[in-house]
């Protein structure tokens, strides 16, 4: 199978994807997406999901956190995940374990 790259479609052998249509097929359409230029910093909105899901019970107890999860996850930056973490932290929801990660309290 034989892929073209034009600017704003991909080809193959069989039909025609849209760059709409590949990047929203791969994201996941439960995760909430995160407003980079809103009035709430992105580190903040991703504090807040990840908060809530802690006491919901999503995340329970134990539940491992890392930094690339959070990067792949809300599609931000390393600095931003390691921001949410701190926050997180701060708030004694999750301790942090040096070189291994960090988990829900």
């Amino acid at each position: 199978m034989t892929r073209l790259k034009h600017s704003d479609t991909t080809r193959d052998s069989t039909r025609c994807l849209s760059t709409y249509e590949l990047v929203s097929s791969h994201y996941d359409h439960d995760v909430p997406k995160i407003d980079p230029t809103g009035p709430v910093p992105p580190y903040l909105q991703v504090a807040e999901i990840i908060r809530s899901q802690i006491r919901s019970g999503k995340l329970p107890t134990g539940s491992r956190i890392t930094e690339a999860e959070i990067t792949e996850t809300y599609e931000v930056a390393r600095s931003t995940a390691r921001r949410t973490l701190a926050v997180l932290r701060d708030e004694g929801l999750i301790y942090t374990v040096p070189q291994r990660g960090s988990y829900v309290r």
